[in-house]
């Protein structure tokens, strides 16, 4: 994550709930695929679910872009 965007989180997490409930349910994404990348071996039902993981955490990513992205231009007009 670029340095600006990391600004724009600090900035804004406190006043923004959208922002702040993206950010934490990024971070226990996050944690829960570690917790699977550590381990050798998954179950099927266990990868299916690693793989839906994935999919949550990126489109939440997508959302934190797209909110960051409106925080940008609203700087830039002001």
């Amino acid at each position: 994550m670029e340095k600006r965007d990391q600004e724009l989180i600090r900035k804004y997490l406190s006043t923004d709930p959208e922002l702040k409930r993206c950010m934490e349910e990024h971070e226990k994404y996050e944690r829960r695929l570690e917790e699977w990348n550590r381990r050798v071996y998954l179950p099927p039902e266990e990868e299916m679910e690693r793989k839906k993981i994935q999919k949550l955490k990126l489109a939440g990513r997508d959302r934190i872009e797209a909110i960051l992205a409106k925080y940008r231009s609203q700087g830039s007009r002001g």
